[in-house]
Protein backbone atom coordinates (compact mmCIF):
# COMPACT_ATOMS: atom_id res chain seq x y z
CA UNK A 1 0.00 0.00 0.00
CA UNK A 2 1.20 3.50 -0.84
CA UNK A 3 -0.02 6.54 1.12
CA UNK A 4 0.32 10.19 0.20
CA UNK A 5 -0.94 13.49 1.56
CA UNK A 6 -1.48 16.09 -1.16
CA UNK A 7 -1.71 19.75 -0.21
CA UNK A 8 -2.79 20.98 -3.66
CA UNK A 9 -4.17 19.91 -7.05
CA UNK A 10 -0.65 20.39 -8.47
CA UNK A 11 0.76 17.97 -5.90
CA UNK A 12 -2.02 15.45 -6.64
CA UNK A 13 -1.14 15.76 -10.33
CA UNK A 14 2.55 15.05 -9.65
CA UNK A 15 1.78 12.00 -7.48
CA UNK A 16 -0.47 10.64 -10.22
CA UNK A 17 2.12 11.33 -12.92
CA UNK A 18 4.61 9.15 -11.02
CA UNK A 19 2.03 6.35 -10.82
CA UNK A 20 1.10 6.78 -14.49
CA UNK A 21 4.71 6.25 -15.57
CA UNK A 22 4.59 2.80 -13.92
CA UNK A 23 1.23 1.63 -15.29
CA UNK A 24 1.24 -1.17 -17.85
CA UNK A 25 -1.41 -2.24 -20.39
CA UNK A 26 -3.97 -4.63 -18.97
CA UNK A 27 -4.38 -2.71 -15.72
CA UNK A 28 -7.64 -1.47 -14.25
CA UNK A 29 -7.48 1.57 -11.96
CA UNK A 30 -10.48 2.01 -9.68
CA UNK A 31 -11.11 5.32 -7.92
CA UNK A 32 -12.99 5.61 -4.65
CA UNK A 33 -13.82 9.06 -3.33
CA UNK A 34 -16.56 11.61 -3.07
CA UNK A 35 -17.62 14.36 -5.43
CA UNK A 36 -14.83 16.91 -5.81
CA UNK A 37 -12.16 14.69 -4.22
CA UNK A 38 -9.82 15.05 -7.19
CA UNK A 39 -10.40 11.93 -9.27
CA UNK A 40 -10.25 13.76 -12.60
CA UNK A 41 -7.22 15.77 -11.45
CA UNK A 42 -5.53 12.47 -10.56
CA UNK A 43 -6.46 11.08 -13.99
CA UNK A 44 -4.87 14.07 -15.73
CA UNK A 45 -1.59 13.39 -13.92
CA UNK A 46 -1.85 9.66 -14.54
CA UNK A 47 -2.38 10.29 -18.25
CA UNK A 48 0.57 12.67 -18.41
CA UNK A 49 2.76 10.01 -16.79
CA UNK A 50 1.62 7.60 -19.51
CA UNK A 51 2.60 10.04 -22.26
CA UNK A 52 -0.85 11.39 -23.05
CA UNK A 53 -1.35 15.02 -23.99
CA UNK A 54 -3.29 17.29 -21.65
CA UNK A 55 -6.75 16.40 -22.99
CA UNK A 56 -8.32 14.57 -20.06
CA UNK A 57 -11.79 15.67 -19.04
CA UNK A 58 -14.43 14.16 -16.79
CA UNK A 59 -16.55 11.57 -18.63
CA UNK A 60 -19.63 12.36 -16.52
CA UNK A 61 -22.02 12.87 -19.42
CA UNK A 62 -20.34 10.56 -21.93
CA UNK A 63 -19.79 7.62 -19.50
CA UNK A 64 -16.43 6.94 -21.16
CA UNK A 65 -13.68 9.02 -22.74
CA UNK A 66 -11.01 7.34 -24.84
CA UNK A 67 -7.43 8.60 -25.11
CA UNK A 68 -4.48 7.24 -27.07
CA UNK A 69 -0.93 7.54 -25.74
CA UNK A 70 2.14 7.97 -27.92
CA UNK A 71 3.13 4.39 -27.06
CA UNK A 72 -0.14 3.23 -28.71
CA UNK A 73 -1.78 2.31 -25.39
CA UNK A 74 -5.43 3.27 -25.17
CA UNK A 75 -6.82 4.65 -21.93
CA UNK A 76 -10.55 4.26 -21.28
CA UNK A 77 -11.74 6.70 -18.60
CA UNK A 78 -15.13 5.60 -17.26
CA UNK A 79 -17.57 7.42 -14.99
CA UNK A 80 -19.83 4.93 -13.20
CA UNK A 81 -21.72 7.47 -11.08
CA UNK A 82 -25.07 6.56 -12.64
CA UNK A 83 -24.31 2.84 -13.11
CA UNK A 84 -25.70 0.93 -10.14
CA UNK A 85 -26.25 -2.65 -11.29
CA UNK A 86 -24.62 -5.34 -13.45
CA UNK A 87 -27.42 -4.84 -15.98
CA UNK A 88 -26.74 -1.10 -16.18
CA UNK A 89 -23.03 -1.84 -16.58
CA UNK A 90 -23.75 -4.25 -19.42
CA UNK A 91 -25.84 -1.61 -21.20
CA UNK A 92 -22.85 0.78 -21.26
CA UNK A 93 -20.79 -1.56 -23.43
CA UNK A 94 -18.12 -1.72 -20.70
CA UNK A 95 -17.19 -5.32 -21.49
CA UNK A 96 -16.66 -4.46 -25.19
CA UNK A 97 -13.55 -2.40 -24.43
CA UNK A 98 -10.26 -4.36 -24.71
CA UNK A 99 -8.48 -4.27 -21.33
CA UNK A 100 -5.58 -6.49 -22.40
CA UNK A 101 -4.05 -3.77 -24.63
CA UNK A 102 -5.22 -0.74 -22.69
CA UNK A 103 -5.70 0.79 -19.27
CA UNK A 104 -9.09 1.26 -17.63
CA UNK A 105 -9.55 4.22 -15.29
CA UNK A 106 -12.87 4.03 -13.43
CA UNK A 107 -14.42 6.82 -11.38
CA UNK A 108 -17.13 5.82 -8.87
CA UNK A 109 -15.80 2.25 -8.88
CA UNK A 110 -17.76 1.48 -5.72
CA UNK A 111 -20.87 1.32 -7.92
CA UNK A 112 -19.52 -1.70 -9.80
CA UNK A 113 -17.27 -3.16 -7.09
CA UNK A 114 -18.22 -6.79 -7.84
CA UNK A 115 -17.61 -6.35 -11.57
CA UNK A 116 -14.16 -4.73 -11.53
CA UNK A 117 -11.66 -6.56 -13.75
CA UNK A 118 -8.24 -7.72 -12.56
CA UNK A 119 -5.44 -6.81 -12.25
CA UNK A 120 -6.76 -3.93 -10.19
CA UNK A 121 -5.21 -0.90 -8.54
CA UNK A 122 -7.51 0.75 -5.99
CA UNK A 123 -7.03 4.47 -5.38
CA UNK A 124 -8.93 6.08 -2.51
CA UNK A 125 -8.93 9.88 -2.44
CA UNK A 126 -10.37 11.56 0.65
CA UNK A 127 -10.95 15.25 1.26
CA UNK A 128 -12.69 18.04 -0.62
CA UNK A 129 -12.65 21.77 -1.15
CA UNK A 130 -9.40 23.34 0.05
CA UNK A 131 -8.61 20.43 2.40
CA UNK A 132 -5.46 18.35 1.87
CA UNK A 133 -6.14 15.03 0.14
CA UNK A 134 -5.32 11.64 1.56
CA UNK A 135 -4.43 9.31 -1.32
CA UNK A 136 -4.20 5.59 -0.60
CA UNK A 137 -3.13 3.25 -3.38
CA UNK A 138 -3.57 -0.52 -3.11
CA UNK A 139 -2.35 -3.06 -5.60
CA UNK A 140 1.28 -3.00 -4.54
CA UNK A 141 2.21 -6.04 -6.57
CA UNK A 142 1.61 -3.95 -9.69
CA UNK A 143 3.52 -0.98 -8.31
CA UNK A 144 6.37 -2.63 -6.38
CA UNK A 145 8.99 -0.48 -8.08
CA UNK A 146 7.46 2.83 -6.90
CA UNK A 147 8.57 4.22 -3.58
CA UNK A 148 6.05 6.05 -1.39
Amino acid sequence: MLKYISESPAETHMIAKKIGAAIRPGTCIAYFGGMGAGKTTFTRGLAEGMGLPDIVSSPTFALVNEYHAANCVSVYHFDMYRVTSPEALESTGFWDYPLEDSVFVIEWAENIIDELPEPLIRIRIEGNGDQPRSIIIEGDELLDHISG
